[in-house]
């Protein structure tokens, strides 16, 4: 067949885990500030203003007898059986994670084989020529992984990429950091396919950042908040919250600009913009500010669908696990259609951000 040859998503999986944990089910916890200076509000108090600034209502935690790569697999499984594809014609396995296969009583991190492999062998490919490997990005792991589908793809190296994001964060979150609240569990899944087409259509452009000089560490890894356990080795992840917020309202509507520019679309063109979401209220600052720098004055209704509310931050996952909500019909009133145009964006540990518009 005559045509350019795209990337295009042929297949979509997510495995949204089943243990809902509510604001109030963090009542019982001790919260301390970086200082290990016990919060002097009460919980009540700390969880409303959590809701107020965040819009998280709840989160889904994995099961105990679940690892990130077993959810990886379960959305995985979902997404191939979506594209009705033989699993032995991947090209590549590419799994977005950052804490490897932590479990509920060490939260070491298990990388070792890659998730990838593991992932490989459940699905049980005997197929050698199905390279698997890992990529850490942070929260924009997913998104980065399908970027190097769309690389692969295009080099001619690989015809079929299935690209996962999983992450169990609710195990490397401190119970005694009000942040804890952000985190959530979860996987999503999708499969990449090559495509000659006359008319654009897939991956139309991508734009990739990473900003380390002054803001590497705005995520890290660091010890409890609570003196009392500091002599342990666990260690958590932890966050600048309100130097990350303004980073990502400022630099993130800059790099869709430019990756618009670079497809050569309109955000008038624009039906919906998947974003990262760690924070509903930052999410909303995102987009007015796209809007605002294309002077446009207010975003179409119903162009950002969120899930945040009932699902958290759940990392390398957000984003296919949305994508994949909404072609199955799972989060009304929200559609895709064939033809629209997509923003994906995120923003995460690095700091990294990134960038995508793709047409359905």
């Amino acid at each position: 067949m005559d045509g350019t040859l795209y990337s295009v998503i042929t297949g979509t999986g997510s495995y949204i885990p089943t243990n809902r944990i509510r604001n109030e089910d963090f009542l019982k916890n001790e919260f301390y500030d970086k200082d290990g200076i016990k919060l002097d509000k009460t919980n009540q108090e700390i969880i409303d203003k959590f809701f107020e600034i965040t819009t998280i209502a709840e989160r889904r935690y994995a099961n105990d007898n679940l690892v990130t790569s077993d959810i990886a697999y379960y959305a995985a499984v979902e997404a191939l059986d979506s594209a009705k594809i033989d699993k032995e014609e991947l090209d590549y396995i590419i799994v977005a994670q950052n804490f490897g296969d932590t479990r509920k009583d060490l939260n070491r991190m298990d990388a070792v084989p890659s998730l990838a492999s593991r992932v490989k062998h459940k699905l049980e490919i005997k197929n050698p020529d199905t390279i698997a490997y890992d990529l850490l990005f942070g929260c924009p792991g997913w998104l980065q992984a399908s970027i190097q589908a769309d690389y692969l793809i295009r080099s001619g190296d690989a015809r079929k990429v299935l690209v996962i994001g999983a992450d169990i964060l609710s195990r490397v979150s401190d119970p005694h950091d009000r942040d804890s609240m952000l985190y959530a569990d979860g996987a999503g899944a999708t499969v990449f396919e090559a495509i000659k087409s006359n008319t654009p259509t897939g991956i139309l452009a991508h734009k990739t950042q990473s900003d380390t000089l002054l803001y590497s560490k705005m995520l890290y890894m660091g010890e409890s908040y609570n003196p009392d356990i500091k002599d342990k080795e666990d260690i958590f992840l932890k966050m600048n919250g309100r130097k990350l917020y303004q980073y990502a309202i400022e630099k993130v509507p800059q790099l869709i600009k430019e990756c618009l520019r670079k497809s050569n679309t309109d955000l008038s063109e624009i039906k919906k913009a998947l974003i990262h979401q760690a924070n509903g209220k930052m999410d909303d600052a995102i987009l007015k500010r796209l809007f605002n720098q294309h002077n446009m004055a207010d975003a179409p209704e119903g162009i950002m669908p969120m899930t945040i509310s009932w699902l958290g931050n759940s990392s390398v996952a957000t984003i296919p696990t949305l994508l994949d909500l909404i072609l199955r019909d799972k989060l009304e009133p929200h559609k895709i259609s064939k033809g629209d145009a997509l923003i994906f964006a995120s923003v995460g540990a690095g700091m990294n951000i990134n960038a995508m518009i793709y047409k359905m």
